[in-house]
């Protein structure tokens, strides 16, 4: 009979014959001495092309390990650790074991065979499960993705199906300025109405400079989340950014016309708060709306960005319609305000929608994959974004983006709204003359300035700064119109009194500024690598809508010009 100590010695020996000349998974120069079998719970792990097909991503052991493979000179440690498998022995002074791993695919090798062994430097603090987890889905994700780039370029280049993009990207475009172009086309509505002495029975500054205080709280906030949107990617995703930031500017446009439609008569000092309050909050979500939409863009090829220029100057055009209907149509301007907010709420859902419906299209799929994959093949997706190398090289147009914008907000609207008919046989009417001649006309022709560069491009990155700077003659030019602000006494005399003459003007200020800021803002993501130009297109609505917020406080400086200088 055998007895305990007859099985133990049984065992002892049977151990004993897992030597590494037959254990398949051990380097027999790196493990003299006979190995000692320690059964786990866990099952071994043959190779990482067998764990990432046969194991959840959250229990795989072979993510970010990285190996160094023993250099030939180097003598093979005494003992090794091979998933299941222990070597004791002498690795070190006090015996302990050196772990060791095979870069090599442990399943195709055949039995026996010696392995090359590699040194595996384990992390200081792995990671968690959930974000294995979650890295080997985005890794997965992103191979999709460039695996689908790959597959389409093996194709011709898909194509915009009746510009359906391009079209959508027009409306984006007007649904980036309806907030501030609702605002500042109300102007009867806030200055006339709600604010007036006939309203509220007392005579209130905030009527005489109600558009500078809407344009200083619509433009300071704006500014701000553009440049901290460029380089703090706020939100993550461009996607994320564009659908919250819609919704909160549909939420103050439904307040605004609830509070159109309550009587504020006896508190018009609330109600101006209230109002400025509304629109900070409206320019904070527009400014990062405006700006991701943009970087949108600039994925797309050279006249998408143009796009969402030409859809600017459009929104415009489409609020003058409105006004000048409202004025024929509407009984009073509380009516008329009304019907511009609604029409706002509209548009900016049919934004919301469309947004939605862009990865539907191919070609737009296309564009956006090859954009990253351009990103991940020039610096990985870990890489810094270098924003002074993207800021030197694409700096010149963005200051001519800049200059634009602050001739043009300098003068518009609030110098063009307050200049006065001199003819009064004109064939505008008078109470149609500021509607007609200074919003209609100048955002219809930069709208038209918008779409000439579909026709030609001139001049050259290199030159288009020359009439850039030539555009400040405009400013003393309508400065010496009839340019007579609300409640305020003119001293400067009126050299300009030829209302053909003003509205001539008027024109050339739209063309130029609607064709020109068009070149800038394409140009800016062209002045960069392809994996930038997204960063660039950011830098470019960054430096819009500085210079829009400066040229409107500029416009503060034309007003006190004309009360306190005399040429006489």
């Amino acid at each position: 009979m055998r007895t305990k100590y007859d099985l133990d010695a049984s065992r002892e020996g049977d151990r004993s014959q897992l030597s590494s000349e037959s254990h398949p998974f051990v380097d027999p120069a790196s493990a003299p001495r006979p190995l000692v079998y320690t059964p786990r719970d866990e099952p071994v792990k043959l190779s990482p092309a067998w764990e990432a097909s046969n194991v959840p991503p959250e229990q795989l052991n072979f993510l970010d390990v990285t190996a160094e493979k023993l250099p030939d000179d180097e003598p093979p440690h005494d003992s090794a650790m091979v998933s299941g498998v222990s070597c004791a022995g002498g690795g070190g002074a006090d015996g302990e074991a050196a772990p060791l791993a095979s870069t090599e695919d442990l399943s195709g090798s055949a039995l026996g065979t010696p392995r090359t062994l590699v040194r595996q430097q384990p992390p200081s603090r792995p990671p968690g499960p959930a974000a294995r987890g979650r890295d080997v889905s985005k890794r997965i994700y992103d191979q999709m993705r460039l695996g689908e780039v790959e597959q389409l370029e093996l194709q011709e280049e898909p194509t915009d199906s009746c510009s359906l993009i391009y079209l959508v990207f027009v409306l984006h475009g007007i649904g980036t300025l309806m907030p501030w172009n609702m605002f500042i086309t109300a102007k009867d509505y806030f200055v006339n109405y709600k604010l007036s002495e006939a309203h509220t029975g007392v005579v209130s500054e905030y009527a005489t400079n109600f558009l500078p205080y809407v344009g200083f709280a619509s433009h300071i906030p704006s500014v701000l989340i553009n440049w901290i949107n460029v380089f703090a990617r706020m939100g993550g995703s461009l996607a994320r950014r564009i659908i919250w930031s819609l919704c909160v500017i549909t939420m103050v446009f439904i307040f605004t016309v609830i509070l159109a439609m309550v009587d504020s008569s006896r508190w018009p000092g609330p109600f101006f708060f209230t109002t400025i309050t509304s629109v900070v909050i409206l320019n904070v979500a527009n400014g990062i709306y405006q700006n991701s939409v943009y970087g949108l863009a600039a994925r797309l090829p050279f006249r998408y960005t143009g796009a969402v220029v030409l859809g600017s100057n459009i929104s415009g055009t489409v609020t003058a319609l409105i006004k000048i209907l409202s004025i024929a149509m509407a009984p009073n301007p509380r009516t008329a305000a009304i019907y511009y907010f609604i029409t706002a709420l509209f548009i900016l859902l049919a934004c919301f929608d469309t947004y939605f419906a862009l990865p539907l299209s191919r070609f737009y799929r296309y564009h956006k994959l090859k954009s990253l994959r351009a990103g991940s093949e020039a610096h990985g997706p870990s890489t810094a974004v270098p924003y002074w190398h993207i800021f030197k090289k694409a700096f010149p147009q963005l200051l001519n983006v800049f200059l634009v914008f602050f001739v043009t907000l300098s003068v518009f609207p609030t110098v063009l709204a307050d200049i006065n008919m001199v003819d009064e046989d004109f064939f505008v009417p008078k109470q149609y003359f500021a509607a007609v001649l200074c919003f209609f006309t100048f955002n219809f022709t930069a709208m038209l300035g918008n779409l000439m560069p579909n026709l030609f491009v001139m001049p050259t990155p290199r030159w288009l700064w020359l009439p850039v700077v030539l555009r400040f003659a405009f400013i003393p030019y309508f400065v010496l119109c009839n340019y007579l602000p609300v409640h305020v006494e003119r001293v400067t005399p009126v050299y300009i009194n030829n209302d053909w003459a003003y509205w001539g003007m008027v024109v050339l200020l739209g063309l130029s500024s609607g064709y020109f800021s068009s070149l800038g803002m394409m140009y800016c993501p062209r002045t960069v690598e392809p994996q930038f130009a997204s960063t660039a297109g950011m830098f470019g609505a960054a430096a819009l809508v500085t210079g829009v917020c400066l040229g409107v406080q500029f416009s503060l400086v034309l007003s006190w010009f004309v009360q306190n200088v005399n040429f006489a």
